[in-house]
C-alpha cells in the first residue's frame, strides 16, 4: 500500500517518491537533508536527539557539530521556516530539535504543540497548497526530468518478434535507471500501455512524467530496423527521432547495441530540454537544479565568458542544495578549464579551490557518474594523481556505461598517462555514443593529444583543426598543432600557430610545461616540450 504523503504548512512531503513541494513547486533538496527532514516529522510526537539524527540521517557516522546545523539550515530553509521563527522546526537547547508544525496525512490532522489530533477535515493543512498532490489526472512531475519508455510498436508482422522488441525496451529502461540526475518509470508500468491507442500527453499525466520515448520495430529478412523518437509530454513536441539498424545474427548483441545508441542519443537531448526549459523559468522561481542547468549549458561552450558565468550558477546551487555533488563536480571543473586554458589569475589558490570542490564532489557523489566524472578529471589535472582519477571516472562508466562525457574524460587521463591506443578508443566510443554532443571539441582534441603522444604528427593536426573548428581558442589543440608542425619540420606553420598560442596565454614557457598538463611519461613530456620549442616557445 502507498505511503500517504505529509502535508504542513505550505509544503507536501511525499516520501515514497522522495519529493518535497513547497507552494506547488518542488524543493531541489540533497538525500540527507530529505531523510533528516522525515525523520523529524515522522516524530513529530518527540524531541529527536542529535545521536538519534545521526543514527537515521549518517547511519551512525559521527559528523560534526556545523554538518548537523548546515542540514537543519537547509531543512528550514527548503520548507520556508527560519532559525529565528522556528514555526516548523524548533532547536530544543542541550536537547535536539522536534518538528513542532501541524501535519495532515491522508485526511487526519496529527499534530502541532498544544494542539488536539483531529479526525476528518479537508485533506490539507490549512495554508497548504492542493498542488503537488496525486489527483484523478495523475501525480505531480518530479523534481528531476521524467521519461516513460512505451513498448515499441512490432511493425514486422511476425508475433515471433515481439519478445525482441520488449528486451530492447526492457534494456532502455535499465540504462536510463542508471542516470542519477533522470527519474524513470518501472517497466511493469510502461508494459501497462502495450497494445493500447493512448495519446502520449494522457500516457505523461497518467504516469507524471514530462518526456515519453516511443518506438516501433520492423524486420525484414536478416536485418531489423527500429526508429525511435522522444516526445515532451507536457506539450507534444517531438524533441528527437532516430533510425538504427542491424542484422539479427545475434540477437542479444544487437539489442545491447541499440539500447546503448538510444540512450546515448537521448541523454543529451533529455538534458539539453530541461536546459531550455529552466532558461526559460523566471529567476526568482529557480531551485537548484534549474541553477546546475543553466551552469551547464555555459559549461558546455568552453568560452572564457561562458566558464566566468557558470562559476557561480553551480555556487548557487549548492548554495541551495550543500550536497549537490554534480554541482560541486560542475564547479571543479570550470576551475580546471581556467587552468588548462590559461585564465587562471590566482593560480595556487585556484587549483585549491577546485581541488575542494572535487573532492565535495566525490564525498557527496560516491553513487553519481556525472559528480565522479567531473571531480576523476579535476583531481588528475590538479594533483597529478591519474591513477586516482581514472579509477573515480571508470567507476562512473560502471554506474553509467552509457555517459559519453566518462569516456572522453577519462581518455584525457589515459592520453597523460602514455595509454594512447586506450584512450583513442575511449574518445571513439563517446563519439559512437554522443555524435552531436556539445562537447565535441574535447572529444577532437582528446584524440588529437593522443596521435600527438603515438607520435602521428599529421592525425594530430587534422584532429586539431576538427576542434578548433568548434571553439578556436582552445588552448590545448593549438599547442597540438605548433607541436606537431615543429617535430614534422614544417616551421613556418609551426611558428605561424606559436603566433597564435602565444596571443591566448602570453605567459606559457618550456619550462612551465610540466605544470600545465599532467603528462606522466617522461618521453611524453620531452617530445611535447620539443616539438614546441622547435616552432619557437620561449623558454
Amino acid at each position: 500500500m502507498r505511503a500517504l504523503p505529509f502535508r504542513f504548512g505550505e509544503c507536501v512531503l511525499d516520501q515514497e517518491r522522495r519529493e518535497l513541494t513547497l507552494r506547488g513547486q518542488v524543493v531541489g533538496v540533497g538525500p540527507q537533508v530529505f531523510d533528516l527532514l522525515l525523520h523529524l516529522v515522522r516524530n513529530h510526537d518527540r524531541v529527536v536527539s542529535k545521536d538519534d539524527l545521526l543514527e537515521a540521517v549518517w547511519n551512525g557516522r559521527i559528523v560534526s557539530e556545523s554538518t548537523i546545523t548546515s542540514h537543519i539550515n537547509a531543512v528550514r530553509k527548503a520548507i520556508g521556516d527560519s532559525g529565528g521563527e522556528q514555526r516548523l522546526v524548533r532547536t530544543v537547547p542541550r536537547k535536539g530539535f522536534r518538528f513542532v508544525g501541524a501535519i495532515d496525512v491522508g485526511g487526519a490532522e496529527v499534530g502541532a504543540i498544544g494542539e488536539t489530533p483531529q479526525p476528518g477535515g479537508s485533506g490539507i493543512a490549512s495554508g497548504a497548497s492542493s498542488e503537488g498532490r496525486e489527483t484523478p489526472s495523475g501525480p505531480a512531475l518530479p523534481g528531476k526530468p521524467s521519461i516513460t519508455v512505451l513498448p515499441f510498436q512490432n511493425l514486422s508482422g511476425d508475433p515471433e518478434q515481439d519478445y525482441f522488441a520488449d528486451g530492447v525496451v526492457e534494456d532502455i529502461i535499465a540504462a536510463l535507471s542508471r542516470i542519477r540526475w533522470l527519474f524513470v518509470i518501472a517497466r511493469n508500468s510502461s508494459f501497462a500501455f502495450k497494445g493500447r491507442a493512448v495519446d502520449v500527453t494522457d500516457i505523461g499525466r497518467e504516469l507524471g512524467v514530462r518526456y515519453v520515448l516511443e518506438g516501433s520495430v520492423r524486420k525484414a529478412g536478416n536485418r531489423v530496423r527500429i526508429t525511435g523518437q522522444l516526445i515532451d509530454a507536457t506539450s507534444g513536441t517531438h524533441l528527437w527521432a532516430e533510425r538504427f539498424e542491424g542484422m539479427l545474427d545475434d540477437l542479444f548483441e544487437l539489442q545491447d547495441r541499440i539500447a546503448e545508441s538510444v540512450v546515448g542519443a537521448i541523454a543529451p537531448q533529455l538534458e539539453q530540454a530541461e536546459i531550455e526549459r529552466a532558461k526559460r523559468k523566471p529567476t526568482e522561481s529557480l531551485d537548484a537544479y534549474d541553477y546546475y542547468l543553466r551552469g551547464m549549458a555555459k559549461l558546455h561552450s568552453g568560452t572564457r565568458e561562458a566558464i566566468e558565468t557558470a562559476l557561480p550558477l553551480f555556487h548557487k546551487a549548492t548554495g541551495l542544495d550543500p550536497e549537490f555533488a554534480s554541482a560541486y563536480g560542475g564547479a571543479a571543473w570550470c576551475h580546471l578549464w581556467r587552468k588548462v586554458n590559461g585564465w587562471m589569475t590566482d593560480r595556487p589558490r585556484e587549483i585549491a579551490e577546485g581541488v575542494r570542490l572535487a573532492r565535495l564532489a566525490v564525498e557527496f557523489g560516491r553513487d553519481d557518474a556525472v559528480a565522479l566524472t567531473r571531480a576523476g578529471h579535476a583531481l588528475g589535472h590538479f594533483v597529478g594523481d591519474l591513477d586516482g582519477g581514472i579509477a573515480l571516472i571508470d567507476r562512473a562508466v560502471l554506474l553509467n556505461p552509457n555517459f559519453a562525457p566518462a569516456w572522453f574524460l577519462g581518455g584525457y587521463l589515459r592520453a597523460f598517462r602514455g595509454e594512447t591506443e586506450s584512450a583513442s578508443e575511449h574518445f571513439a566510443h563517446a563519439a559512437r555514443l554522443s555524435p552531436l554532443d556539445p562537447e565535441m571539441f574535447r572529444m577532437q582534441a582528446g584524440t588529437a593529444l593522443a596521435h600527438f603522444f603515438a607520435g602521428r604528427y599529421d592525425c594530430a593536426v587534422a584532429w586539431a583543426d576538427k576542434a578548433l573548428g568548434n571553439l578556436p581558442s582552445l588552448l590545448v589543440a593549438i599547442a597540438l598543432t605548433a607541436a606537431s608542425h615543429g617535430l614534422a619540420g614544417r616551421t613556418e606553420d609551426a611558428r605561424q600557430t606559436m603566433q597564435q598560442l602565444r596571443a591566448l596565454d602570453p605567459s606559457l614557457r618550456v619550462s612551465t610545461l610540466r605544470e600545465w598538463l599532467p603528462i606522466h611519461r617522461p618521453e611524453d613530456l620531452t617530445r611535447f616540450t620539443e616539438g614546441l620549442r622547435l616552432a619557437g616557445l620561449p623558454e
